[in-house]
C-alpha cells in the first residue's frame, strides 16, 4: 500500500483578483495530485487565501469596507476560478476560519513552552507588499534613489515592540538539515540559495505587530497580532486539524510537498522548519519553489497593462488547452513566458494536429467502417509490438518518471514522441487500404492503435482531466481501469476495441483579431 500523500500550495493573498501565477501554481498542484491518484495513493490536496496582515488591511481601506468584507469577496474569485480551472483540491482553508486561529495560538504556544520567544523591540527594514523584514545589507537601490527589498518592493523603516523567535538557535539544526535531506529544497537553484542564506548567519525573527490588529490575537497578549507569515504558514497543519490528534494529522503529516514561488522559499525553507522544531512537530519532506510565469517575458502590473484573467484565457483557448499549454510549454522551476500566439501555436501542432487528430483518425474510422467495434484475429507483425512497447514505455515508464520529479515538460515530450510514433503508424500501414485489400490486417491495426490510445489517454490524464475522460469513454475504457496500475497491468496489444460516439477531442485554435 503506498504511503498517503500530502500537496499543498501556498495560500494566496486576496488583496486583489487571481492573476494568472495563480493559476500556474495550482495547476500544477493539481497536475501532481491527480497523478499521484493515479498511482494508487491516498492524496490530500490543499490550497485556500491568506487573508490577514498589513496589505489586506489597506487594501479595504481603500475600498471603504471592512477587512472581513474584502477577504470574503476575493475569496469567492479564487474559489471561482480553481473550480473553472478543474483544481481538484480536498480542503480550500481560510486564515480566517477559526479553527486556524486556533492551531495558529497552540503552535505559538508550544514555541514558547520551548523558550524560544521573548518579547523586545523591533527596528529594521519591512516590507508591506512581500510581508517580510529585511535586513539593509539585503537592500538594493531603486531609480530614484529609494530603497528597495531583493524583489524591488517599498520598504519602510519601522519601528515597534514586538515578539521575537530566536531563529539563531536553529541555525545548526537547519544546515544539519540541508546536508542530511539534500531534497528537501528544490529544484537545486533554490536549494543553493537558501544554503548561502542560512550559513551567512540568522538573526532571531520579529514575529508579532502591535501597529494592526487584523490578524491572529497572540496568547496572553492580545495588544500583538501574529507576524502574517506564523499564521499563514500554519495553514498547513490547519487543515488536517491541528492541535487536536485527528485522523488527519496522523494520516497525511508530514507533507510530501510544499508547492510554492520561488519568492517566498525563504520563509518555507528556513522559518517554517524552525517554527515545527521548536514546536516539536515532524517536518515536510521537500520545498519545492517554482519559477515565475511572464506575460510576453515581462512579470505582469497593473502599471504595464499586461495583467491577465485566467478566467478569460481559459474562455478564450479552453480550461485543458491552457493546463497543457503552462505543463508543456515552461520547464517546471525555471522562469516560463506565455501569450496568446504560443498557446495558439502549441496547442494547434500536438493537441489539435497530432493526438487530437490521431483519436479522431482511429475512432472515427472504426465507427464508420466497423460499427463501432472490431476484433484481431490475424497475429501481430513486430512493427505492431514495437509501436505497442513505444508508447507503453513512454506512458506507463518516462512520463511518471519525469512527473515523479515535477520535470512534466520532460514527461509531456516522452509522450508526445509516442503520439508522433503512432500517428506514423498509421500513415504507414494505411488501414483504409488495408480496409479492400487485407481486412484482417486492417483489425489488427486498428486494435493496435486503439491499446496505444488507451495507455496515452490514461497517462495524459492529470494534464488534461476533462478531455481525457471524454476520449476514454469514447474508447469504452471503464472507469476503474484507469490507473496507472490498470495501463502497466493490460495486456501489450488489444485484441478487441470498440468505440462509442466519438468526437474531435481539440478544435484547431485561432487568434483573434483585437489579440
Amino acid at each position: 500500500m503506498a504511503e498517503p500523500y500530502y500537496i499543498t500550495t501556498a495560500i494566496h493573498y486576496p488583496n486583489g483578483k487571481p492573476h494568472i501565477g495563480h493559476a500556474y501554481e495550482t495547476i500544477a498542484a493539481d497536475v501532481m495530485a491527480r497523478y499521484q491518484r493515479l498511482q494508487g495513493r491516498d492524496v490530500r490536496f490543499q490550497t485556500g487565501t491568506d487573508e490577514h496582515g498589513l496589505k489586506m488591511l489597506q487594501k479595504a481601506r481603500e475600498m471603504n469596507i471592512s477587512a472581513q468584507e474584502l477577504s470574503d469577496q476575493m475569496t469567492g474569485h479564487f474559489k471561482d476560478l480553481f473550480d473553472h480551472l478543474d483544481i481538484s483540491y480536498d480542503r480550500f482553508i481560510r486564515t480566517t476560519e477559526d479553527v486556524h486561529h486556533r492551531a495558529s495560538e497552540a503552535i505559538w504556544q508550544a514555541m514558547m513552552a520551548n523558550g524560544d520567544l521573548y518579547k523586545g523591540r523591533y527596528e529594521g527594514w519591512y516590507s508591506v507588499r512581500d510581508e517580510a523584514f529585511y535586513e539593509a545589507a539585503e537592500l538594493i537601490e531603486g531609480e530614484k534613489g529609494e530603497k528597495l527589498s531583493p524583489h524591488n518592493t517599498p520598504v519602510e523603516w519601522t519601528v515597534e515592540e514586538s515578539w521575537f523567535f530566536k531563529l539563531s538557535r536553529y541555525q545548526e539544526p537547519l544546515l544539519a538539515l540541508y546536508k542530511s535531506e539534500p531534497r528537501f529544497i528544490q529544484p537545486e537553484a533554490r536549494r543553493n540559495e537558501v544554503l548561502r542564506f542560512v550559513e551567512g548567519g540568522l538573526r532571531d525573527l520579529s514575529i508579532s505587530r502591535s501597529s494592526l490588529d487584523w490578524g491572529v490575537k497572540v496568547p496572553g497578549d492580545e495588544g500583538h497580532v501574529m507576524y502574517v507569515w506564523v499564521d499563514a504558514l500554519t495553514n498547513y497543519l490547519t487543515g488536517l486539524g491541528f492541535p487536536e490528534q485527528t485522523e488527519h494529522m496522523a494520516r497525511y503529516w508530514p507533507a510530501a510537498m510544499h508547492l510554492i514561488g520561488k519568492d517566498i522559499v525563504r520563509f518555507h525553507a528556513v522559518y517554517w522548519p524552525a517554527f515545527l522544531m521548536s514546536a516539536g512537530l515532524a517536518l515536510p519532506k521537500q520545498v519545492f519553489g517554482h519559477g515565475f510565469l511572464l506575460n510576453r517575458g515581462q512579470k505582469e502590473s497593473k502599471s504595464l497593462g499586461n495583467v491577465t484573467d485566467p478566467v478569460a484565457l481559459a474562455e478564450q483557448f479552453g480550461v485543458d488547452v491552457l493546463r497543457y499549454f503552462l505543463m508543456r510549454e515552461i520547464v517546471f522551476g525555471q522562469d516560463g513566458s506565455y501569450s496568446p500566439e504560443a498557446i495558439v501555436t502549441r496547442a494547434n501542432a500536438e493537441l489539435a494536429n497530432s493526438f487530437g487528430n490521431l483519436v479522431q483518425r482511429v475512432t472515427s474510422f472504426i465507427q464508420k467502417n466497423c460499427d463501432g467495434a472490431v476484433t484481431a484475429a490475424a497475429p501481430p507483425l513486430q512493427n505492431d509490438r514495437d509501436l505497442a512497447t513505444r508508447v507503453r514505455v513512454a506512458a506507463g515508464g518516462e512520463l511518471p518518471r519525469c512527473f515523479d520529479k515535477l520535470a512534466f515538460s520532460n514527461g509531456i515530450e516522452a509522450w508526445m514522441q509516442a503520439v508522433f510514433a503512432c500517428n506514423q503508424y498509421v500513415d504507414d500501414q494505411a488501414p483504409w487500404a488495408l480496409r479492400k485489400t487485407d481486412p484482417e490486417r486492417m483489425k489488427r491495426v486498428l486494435t493496435t492503435l486503439c491499446g496505444c490510445l488507451r495507455d496515452l489517454t490514461i497517462a495524459i490524464q492529470p494534464v488534461i482531466p476533462r478531455s481525457a475522460a471524454a476520449i476514454l469513454d469514447s474508447l469504452c475504457v471503464p472507469a476503474h481501469s484507469r490507473t496507472f496500475a490498470a495501463l502497466n497491468s493490460a495486456p501489450l496489444l488489444m485484441e478487441m476495441a470498440e468505440v462509442s460516439d466519438p468526437k474531435p477531442a481539440f478544435p484547431r485554435l485561432q487568434l483573434a483579431e483585437n489579440t
